[in-house]
């Protein structure tokens, strides 16, 4: 199907992923500085029933015990499993919040730090310095921040409090696992409030699976030293098939008149497919390898940029599974190697819909004459075709492309 725009954003977290999202700093800062724990019952008889399961992942005693020394359940973590709202940006405000001038120039000033770093990184891991850097900077601004909560606290809180109990139970197990087998004492185990740890923010379960003792210390500490946490994050991006030496994607021009009904019948097809249709670089350069199988993406619909995503934009996504995230870290990768800003701009006044917004598009859309069956804020297939029939009725580009621009001229 064709990606016309882009995911909703949230500060959710990507439970099962290694790392967060940098909107949830702030959140993270906020409980760091006002974490006032408020006691649960029977808090003592729940970390007393988790010793039989640490016992039998290989956790120590000892570690355990220095890991639940003081334990309270923290309040805040609980709130926020239960407050976490809808957020609505389009992606040129994800974008514009976290890819700045600033940034990009922070990245080129660590790719000059760590530069034998991640270049031995890449030698062994096949990923290109700049995508490690830009999700270092987009996960904790390069390490600026990276949480204020104790690891181990945060997820029994959420184990205790019954928030999605098996999934944190077995995260707050391989947590103890970690701390057992020495990479990090527990106070120094910091990170998110739903768990994510260290420079690039990996889940424990990430951690197990793909952390490396890059510098050869005898342990993978991703918390103090770099040169592990950027090891471990081309080892991640390699394990989900990383594609050495190619880009994440291209951003593309559209011709006049371009047939967006036949462009969402294509799922994925070869680059010069999608050239036959077309579709250009901006640059003016041809495709390298137009053998390679791409999708188009229209995050802001036919007034906006436009790009073609390549496999290595997927393996993004498996760090954090939005493609507003991954479009971020392609375009602040582009960014430290001395690339520009998109070539078409963003359209001026529009915005995101919320739930109720979308909602009432589809009412809209139906008192109209164009069938979306009952508005539910949901919008599926059925909905952008009427979408796309409305704007080719109204004179406009059909990209089915849902925004605040349509609504306006919906109400209009």
């Amino acid at each position: 199907m064709l990606h016309f725009f882009g995911q909703s954003l949230g500060i959710s977290k990507r439970l099962s992923s290694p790392a967060r999202l940098m909107s949830s700093l702030a959140l993270a800062a906020m409980l760091s500085i006002a974490s006032m724990p408020v006691a649960m019952a029977n808090s003592a008889d729940f970390v007393r029933s988790l010793w039989p399961q640490a016992e039998a992942r290989g956790v120590s005693r000892q570690a355990f015990e220095a890991a639940f020394a003081g334990y309270s359940p923290i309040r805040q973590v609980m709130e926020l499993t239960r407050k976490q709202p809808e957020f609505s940006q389009t992606v040129q405000q994800y974008l514009g919040k976290r890819i700045t001038d600033a940034q990009a120039q922070k990245g080129r000033a660590m790719r000059g730090e760590w530069n034998q770093t991640l270049s031995g990184a890449q030698q062994r891991y096949g990923v290109q310095p700049e995508i490690v850097l830009a999700i270092w900077g987009m996960e904790t601004n390069f390490g600026g921040y990276m949480g204020g909560n104790n690891t181990i606290h945060a997820l029994a809180t959420l184990t205790e409090g019954g928030y999605r109990t098996d999934f944190f139970r077995n995260e707050l197990l391989t947590a103890l696992r970690i701390v057992s087998d020495g990479h990090v004492t527990p106070s120094k185990m910091v990170g998110s409030w739903a768990g994510a740890m260290g420079h690039t923010q990996f889940m424990p379960s990430s951690f197990m699976r793909y952390a490396v003792d890059y510098n050869g210390d005898g342990r993978k500490d991703i918390w103090n030293s770099v040169p592990d946490a950027l090891g471990s994050t081309a080892n991640y991006l390699k394990a989900f098939n990383w594609r050495p030496g190619e880009t994440w994607g291209y951003e593309v021009k559209l011709p006049r008149g371009f047939d967006f009904a036949a462009a969402r019948q294509i799922e994925r097809a070869q680059l010069g497919k999608w050239q036959a249709m077309g579709i250009q670089r901006v640059s003016g350069k041809p495709f390298p390898r137009p053998n390679d199988v791409g999708r188009l993406y229209l995050p802001a619909g036919a007034n906006g940029p436009a790009f073609l995503l390549l496999p290595n934009f997927d393996v993004i996504k498996r760090y954090n599974n939005s493609d507003s995230y991954a479009l971020a870290v392609g375009h602040l990768a582009d960014r430290i190697i001395g690339g520009g800003d998109f070539a078409t701009p963003w359209p001026a006044g529009d915005y995101a819909l919320n739930k109720n917004q979308r909602a009432e598009l589809q009412s809209l859309l139906n008192r109209a004459g164009f069938n979306v069956g009952t508005p539910d804020g949901v919008i599926g297939p059925k909905t952008r075709a009427a979408v796309m029939a409305y704007q080719s009725r109204a004179g406009l580009a059909a990209d089915g492309h849902v925004s605040g621009r349509l609504l306006d001229a919906l109400k209009r």
